[in-house]
């Protein structure tokens, strides 16, 4: 027959029982039962005392560094409030509104799993990018679409972000109709007249700002015109935008999923923008030290020209200056030199920096170079390309691509 197995508190009772027999030796019961006499009289003074053999809670009495359940409370409804925000953020966020006593991010972790708040078990630490950024506010900002949604009374809508490289300020968000840049237009203008200019716009390349072709588009053109110059991240490769591709996911994560039912481009606009007043001035950034966006960003001393100036303009007496024919290219020295149908209309000039080398420029960016010598040697027919090793390409050191820190 198979020994019985018993749990602890069967042998406990049974020991009790035992020793509190009238003539039971004590010790030679402790021998049997493989305990020490302290633990034994310990279990016996319990019984007198008509209290539980069972194993006592080791927590102790008063736990004066306890969160209290005022701020228990405060947390839980801060993390309701805004679901997908992690312990710093909301440590940072309860601070910044005066909340004193605050528990540490990890505390606040800690309360979000036992109230079943986490949609996710920790992950494993950061895959070790670099941080890249611009030294100064508005010297590069980002720009770029956020795919699209449905809309529940037809048709689409386009979410439009722009981003400062600098602080991560959101300068824009718009829900646009479409991708052109007939409606990008007035909203850069907007956006120019209450920031000032950047230096430079980082975008990828495709419409309305760039071209898969390589030519240069109208929106780049009128860019340049305006004096912000124009950088593109390599095809395929989204790290290059790595803030502003991580702030879509933010936008995607704390507004796009939490309803599914986005009746018109009115009801988008104003979801955007209550919770763009959020992301500047609320939301505790990890990547700014706690800080949020609006506390790094200022307004660029570049204002938007009043008037745009015209392309020849910018022209010395020293350049050839032609004229972009309607397909987009130009005749200089008995060849066809193709410059892209969104020059068409506009005048470009050609600086000679060699016997047969030309660089060709619009306003002040050099667009290519015109070298006769080699367009002659291939024998081609019909247009000849410019050069396009000078295409802006946002080129940095391995560092910079990474995928642009947390938000």
């Amino acid at each position: 027959m198979p020994w019985k197995i018993c749990d602890a508190m069967e042998l406990r009772r049974e020991f009790v029982e035992l020793a509190c027999r009238e003539g039971a030796n004590v010790r030679e019961l402790c021998r049997r039962f493989g305990i020490s006499a302290p633990t034994a009289y310990k279990w016996l003074a319990r019984d007198r005392a008509g209290e539980s053999l069972g194993d006592r809670s080791r927590k102790p009495l008063e736990s004066p560094g306890k969160t209290s359940e005022a701020m228990e409370s405060m947390v839980i409804a801060a993390r309701r409030e805004h679901p997908a925000w992690g312990g710093r953020k909301l440590k940072r966020w309860l601070e910044n509104r005066g909340a004193g006593n605050v528990p540490s991010a990890s505390t606040i972790t800690g309360m979000l799993r036992r109230h079943g708040l986490l949609s996710q078990p920790p992950g494993p630490s950061g895959r070790g990018w670099e941080r890249f950024e611009r030294e100064a506010p508005n010297e590069l900002w980002q720009i770029d679409y956020k795919g699209w949604l449905q809309l529940a009374g037809g048709g689409r809508c386009h979410p439009l972000a722009m981003l400062d490289d600098h602080s991560r300020f959101n300068l824009l968000l718009e829900p646009c109709a479409t991708e052109t840049f007939a409606e990008l237009q007035p909203l850069l203008e907007r956006a120019f007249e209450i920031y000032g200019l950047p230096a430079a716009l980082l975008c990828d390349n495709g419409n309305p700002w760039g071209a898969s072709c390589g030519y240069f588009t109208a929106c780049e053109a009128w860019l340049l015109r305006v004096g912000v110059d124009v950088l593109h991240g390599r095809p395929c490769h989204p790290q290059t935008q790595g803030k502003q591709e991580r702030f879509n996911r933010t936008l995607n994560a704390e507004v796009l999923s939490r309803t599914t039912a986005w009746h018109d481009r009115g009801h988008c606009g104003r979801e955007f923008a209550r919770w763009r007043e959020i992301y500047n001035c609320e939301r505790p950034h990890e990547a700014l030290g706690g800080n949020v966006p609006a506390s790094r960003y200022e307004i660029s001393a570049r204002k938007m020209p009043s008037k745009l100036r015209e392309a020849g303009e910018w022209y010395g007496g020293d350049d050839v200056v032609k004229k972009v024919m309607s397909k987009g290219n130009i005749w200089f020295r008995g060849m066809q030199w193709s410059i892209g149908e969104a020059m068409r209309d506009q005048e470009v000039a050609l600086r000679q920096t060699g016997e047969e080398r030309f660089e060709v420029y619009y306003c002040w960016k050099l667009l290519g170079v015109a070298d006769l010598a080699v367009h002659r040697e291939s024998g081609a027919k019909g247009y000849a390309p410019l050069e396009r090793e000078v295409r802006p390409l946002f080129h940095e050191p391995r560092a910079a691509h990474g995928r642009g820190g947390k938000v």
